[in-house]
């Protein structure tokens, strides 16, 4: 037999229905303190309809707290449904009665400008009006000029806790966040990646490498290119010609550049600072050239120079599980501790390489980070690794959860060279004097976050001037790699590898036969073989006449790479032999760090005599 809601089962549990008639006959107070309204019924209310002012849809629930969405109702929550609806009413009313207060105000409506020749066109009131003198019309801006911030909006920081760096500097590790429109002609299909760590060009949708956009790149990292007539006021001010690397652009753009020329001007110190990371046993001719452009200012400026060796970065940054577990089998090593040993004996090997460029020895400190860090030192490393956040390494450099804490904390160690009171030996305590940073430009966010700590611990900030990449063999889209062979001329090939090298993998900007090379030239400015050249070659005539010929097609490119070749094989061949005369007393004076460095500058002559042969 089927129960009725009111009878209770077999068992005597009172079924709900039994449950709501016993609590119906209980005299309970009425509720008080709910802060409940009565109902407002607006007709024209879209959620009202014909319900009646105690319509669940009305516009305020007879159960509707003042001034909140809730309905008050102990039943349950309103539908979410309803909450959304209530809320778009009220806002299409708001909008409706400002909308409406607008169109009833009589607001003055903007004059009208007219031009010399716009009477005729005039109509109304305005009829006759006599326009602008011809003179007045074209001061007027048609066009007013944007602001800089408006055209490039920048990520904006609000937190008292986030930094001028966290500002600037991209927040993944590739230097895009946006998509931007390629200065060259072509369609570029994939962006450009510039990290500290990797390096590609742009790509076209053919797949055809378009090189690295250095416009694109020094406008994301907030650079400013160096201008002719900072050029020229160098050449002023230091009575020397600007190197071939400057008056070329290979170092094209920099940051406070102005204000060492500043201080050379009025005779107050400043030094030089750069660093190498050891990738391989022999440097190749991409490193090679910030050693020798550093070697060339610290000749015209004769300033201390430190140099940062890095075997402690190339450790912790080695990612690739399989390529480590390689380099273990290659140096028989057993544990994390040979590993660590073999990229400090690499680095010791590469100062060897370094001191061939031909730097003033007592004014020149090399450093291995595996050696050295400690005291003064260490203290701007503490005093820099708190000024840096896990949120602006992760942003800057692109680390990730998976990465080792030495990641994160290594821009505090290549920072640290950048604060003259790291070198007690050269500057004592003193911590006011900046230093000139030469390098590539994919090693810049370093020092975004350096100068952003400086400010806060009251330093002064490095300067930098930014290099192009030397491009590999085979075109622009990269730049050369160590552990890739045929990418690159390595300091220790002999004359007939570096022929082989260029005329093999050399991409040629020449035409793809000889005819068509005689008929319609050849495009030099992506020919590597040319381009290689213009960074050693010291004459502007030289290379000036190779690229008009060669446009003209009356120049090969068989002609092109040996003229390559030749320059190539002498600036090895130069440095081989100042490597060879590295001796193990040498190596240890340059890594003396009791050595007392004098920061003073000394006569050009003496320097000059005292610099061997770059």
């Amino acid at each position: 037999m089927s129960l009725t809601p009111d009878q209770p089962s077999k068992s005597g549990a009172m079924t709900p229905g039994s449950i709501a008639t016993e609590l119906s006959k209980l005299d309970l107070p009425a509720p008080s303190g709910l802060k409940l309204t009565l109902p407002t019924t607006n007709p024209k209310s879209p959620l009202s309809g014909d319900a009646g002012p105690n319509s669940a849809l009305s516009g305020n629930s007879l159960f509707s707290p003042v001034g909140t969405d809730d309905t008050g109702d102990i039943s349950g929550p309103e539908p979410e449904a309803l909450t959304v609806a209530r809320r778009k009413a009220r806002s299409e009313s708001v909008s409706e009665q400002l909308s409406t207060t607008l169109s009833e105000m009589k607001l003055p409506q903007p004059e009208r400008i007219f031009g010399p020749n716009d009477e005729q066109n005039v109509e109304g009131s305005e009829k006759g009006k006599q326009g602008v003198s011809p003179e007045d019309w074209d001061k007027v801006k048609l066009d007013d000029e944007v602001p800089e911030a408006v055209k490039e909006p920048r990520r904006m920081t609000h937190s008292r806790h986030t930094s001028r760096a966290d500002a600037a500097v991209p927040r993944t590790p590739t230097i895009p966040e946006t998509p931007e429109p390629s200065s060259s002609s072509h369609t570029v299909a994939k962006e450009q990646k510039v990290t500290p760590f990797d390096v590609e060009g742009e790509v076209d949708a053919e797949g055809k490498d378009l090189g690295i956009d250095y416009d694109k790149l020094t406008k994301r990292f907030g650079a400013t290119l160096i201008s002719q007539e900072l050029l020229d006021r160098f050449e002023r001010l230091t009575g020397e010609k600007p190197h071939p690397l400057l008056r070329r652009g290979t170092f094209y753009s920099h940051r406070d550049f102005n204000m060492i020329l500043d201080r050379y001007e009025k005779g107050q110190p400043f030094y030089l600072y750069t660093g190498r990371g050891p990738s391989s046993d022999s440097m190749h001719m991409g490193h090679l050239i910030p050693f020798m452009f550093t070697a060339y200012l610290q000749r015209v400026f004769n300033v201390p120079l430190v140099i940062q060796v890095t075997d402690d970065e190339k450790y912790l940054l080695e990612r690739d599980i399989k390529k480590q577990a390689e380099l273990m089998k290659k140096i028989k090593g057993k544990k994390p501790l040979d590993l660590l040993r073999h990229y400090k004996k690499m680095g010791q090997d590469n100062i060897r390489d370094i001191i061939a460029c031909g730097f003033i020895p007592e004014k020149t400190f090399i450093f291995s980070d595996l050696a050295n860090v400690g005291g003064a030192f260490y203290e701007n490393v503490v005093l820099m690794a708190k000024t840096v956040t896990q949120s602006q390494s992760r942003n800057v450099f692109g680390f990730t959860d998976s990465d080792n804490i030495g990641m994160f904390h290594f821009a505090a160690v290549q920072a640290t060279p950048s604060f003259s009171n790291s070198f007690p030996q050269i500057f004592g305590t003193r911590d006011d004097i900046p230093a000139l940073i030469p390098c590539a430009i994919d090693q810049d966010p370093y020092f975004l976050l350096t100068r952003d700590a400086a400010d806060k611990l009251h330093y002064k900030k490095p300067a930098l001037l930014h290099s192009k990449f030397l491009p590999a063999l085979q075109g622009a889209g990269t730049k050369m790699s160590a552990s890739k062979e045929n990418t690159a001329i390595f300091m220790t090939d002999d004359a007939k590898k570096i022929a082989k090298k260029i005329k093999s993998h050399a991409f040629s900007g020449g035409g793809a036969s000889q005819e068509l090379h005689k008929q319609f030239g050849g495009n030099p400015d992506v020919d590597i073989a040319y381009q290689y050249l213009g960074f050693f070659e010291e004459s502007d005539e030289k290379m000036e006449k190779l690229a008009k010929e060669y446009r003209a097609g009356t120049l090969s490119t068989s002609e092109m790479k040996a003229a390559c070749i030749e320059k190539l094989q002498e600036v090895v061949a130069e440095f081989q032999k100042n490597r060879a005369e590295v001796t193990d007393e040498k190596l240890a004076y340059f890594q003396n760090s009791t050595r007392k460095i004098d920061p003073r500058p000394k006569p050009k002559e003496e320097a000059v005599e005292a610099a061997p042969a770059a």
